[in-house]
């Protein structure tokens, strides 16, 4: 894989792990479940993104 790929994967995953932390945070401090929820869908879509391109 080249280097440019392998860093916007990289980046795709530790934005996916940001995502996902601070939906969960938002959704455990009950400030606004809404928005929690969105972050992590787009986590979990940003992951499925990332398993396509490495296949």
């Amino acid at each position: 894989m080249e280097t440019l790929t392998s860093a916007a994967l990289a980046l795709a995953v530790i934005s996916a792990f940001l995502l996902g932390f601070g939906g969960f945070r938002i959704i455990i401090g009950k400030s606004d479940r809404a928005k929690g929820a969105l972050m992590l869908g787009a986590a979990a879509i940003l992951l499925a993104n990332v398993l396509i391109w490495s296949l």
